[in-house]
């Protein structure tokens, strides 16, 4: 993988590169946010890791052009762990998000998932359509259809989560089981990265007298499209 690391911390750097090379990745550090930004625009990048404060452009202002123009998987590393922060983040598209300090094979174990979900993605495979009762969702093309009408907006986690549900209708799936199907890594006890995603999602696919994703309370959630709002 080449991975682009746009941190101002050396500590951090020195850690990552460290880890890099233990595991054969290639990474690229740079500490400066506008330069980060223009060396993104230089070559194609597999990961980008992007720090929340920097130099001159701050990692919120980087992530917002990243995703008008790419849909390359981005990890934020931040100090800021409400969960306003969190969910800004993942609002702008950052496909993961880890607060310092932050154990380095935590991160290592999040870095392979995203090249697990980049193959799958790049494979001959995917050249197919998934359907139910009220959406249709082509895998290739990674377009989202609620019926009939476009889905927009929806970020690259966001509509791995809902494949991942339609593919599972009914069942009752747990926040561990989603943080390691969908995100690719054992539970760490970050399940609210599946509550803030789950929350976003359901803005996006369900009606005003209908939600498509539940709530099994103490357990996890479900893709139902049988069950009204009141319902669920």
């Amino acid at each position: 993988m080449n991975i682009l690391v746009i941190e101002d911390n050396d500590s951090v750097c020195s850690m990552l590169e460290m880890f890099f090379e233990k595991e054969g990745f290639k990474g690229e550090f740079i500490q400066d946010g506008s330069e980060g930004y223009a060396r993104y625009k230089q070559k194609e990048w597999d990961l980008i890791i992007l720090d929340w404060m920097l130099p001159s452009m701050d990692g919120v202002n980087i992530c917002k052009k990243i995703r008008t123009e790419s849909k390359v998987p981005i990890i934020m590393l931040t100090a800021k762990d409400s969960e306003s922060d969190q969910v800004l983040g993942l609002e702008l598209g950052a496909d993961d998000y880890v607060t310092k300090p932050f154990s380095p094979l935590t991160l290592m174990a999040r870095i392979k998932a995203v090249a697990r979900r980049y193959q799958l993605k790049t494979s001959p495979d995917d050249d197919h359509t998934l359907s139910t009762n009220l959406l249709k969702i082509n895998i290739q093309s990674r377009e989202v259809f609620l019926s009939g009408e476009a889905v927009k907006d929806l970020t690259p986690k966001e509509f791995d989560l809902l494949h991942y549900f339609a593919q599972h209708p009914r069942q009752v799936l747990s926040r561990e089981q989603l943080l390691e199907r969908v995100w690719g890594y054992q539970f760490y006890g970050d399940e609210r990265t599946v509550d803030v995603h789950v929350k976003r999602l359901r803005k996006k696919v369900g009606f005003q007298e209908r939600s498509l994703i539940h709530t099994v309370w103490g357990v996890g959630y479900k893709f139902d499209e049988t069950v009204t709002a009141n319902e669920s």
